[in-house]
């Protein structure tokens, strides 16, 4: 069994934490260790903090003495990872029990360097709003066109990619590191299967979808230097997919 190494990014949102560390922690795949990174809360008792990620088997706690981000956290997370495998889950997100087991068993069928699947989104009471079909393939240009692939959901390869890293903007920073597995000649493959739940709340990393279309942009320009002309064009397929599929 190859060690996964999940990263949790987590800011002022106790409550839902607990949650997310409890579906890891159902995983019938136990060959993980669990990295918890808060992100400097400041409305956190870290005593309780402390004791809620210990009261969790193979769970460490990272804490940020700066507030700085998903991606800085994250990445402070991917540093300090011993696994093969990198997984991430929010703070806000859930796992069904066979997530990872599902996919580390597709991963090594197929070849894969990044794996990833449907799920559902729930509101805060759990109840199911919609669903997010996960494609069979994915590539560097349809990923430009429309993310889908649900962080929620993403394992890759570091045996056959290295250690990658989220380019450190505040938003977007898992699009960009998908773009990134690509260009480094990632196979990647879908599983249709909802295997996770995205939790939509006031607290959410994307809760407020307008503030995201900057950050959309500066993938395009910044991370992947793409020309005026090129980011417009994936630009507005973007947008059509945000209006058309609700999918900010």
């Amino acid at each position: 069994m190859q060690l996964v190494s999940i990263i949790t990014p987590h800011f002022n949102n106790l409550s839902c934490l607990k949650e997310t560390l409890e579906s890891v922690a159902r995983q019938t795949y136990t060959c993980y260790e669990h990295i918890v990174i808060d992100d400097c809360s400041s409305a956190v008792d870290y005593r309780e903090l402390q004791s809620l990620v210990d009261s969790f088997p193979n769970t460490t706690l990272i804490c940020l003495s700066v507030n700085s981000g998903a991606a800085i956290a994250r990445n402070r997370g991917i540093q300090q990872a011993r696994g093969r495998f990198i997984a991430f889950v929010d703070a806000d997100d859930l796992w069904e029990p066979s997530k990872l087991a599902k996919q580390l068993e597709v991963m090594n069928a197929d070849n894969l360097d990044l794996c990833y699947s449907s799920y559902l989104v729930v509101n805060s009471k759990g109840e199911a709003l919609r669903f997010r079909q996960a494609p069979s393939q994915v590539s560097y240009h349809s990923l430009l066109k429309c993310n889908e692939v649900g962080c929620l959901t993403a394992i890759y390869d570091t045996k056959r990619l290295g250690k990658v890293y989220m380019p450190e903007i505040r938003k977007r920073q898992d699009l960009a590191l998908w773009l990134k597995l690509m260009k480094l000649g990632a196979k990647a493959g879908g599983i249709t299967e909802s295997l996770a739940r995205y939790r939509v709340g006031e607290q959410s990393l994307s809760s407020n979808k307008c503030k995201v279309l900057p950050y959309q942009w500066a993938v395009y320009r910044e991370c992947e230097k793409l020309s005026v002309s090129r980011a417009s064009y994936y630009f507005a397929f973007y947008a059509w997919n945000g209006i058309s599929r609700h999918y900010w």
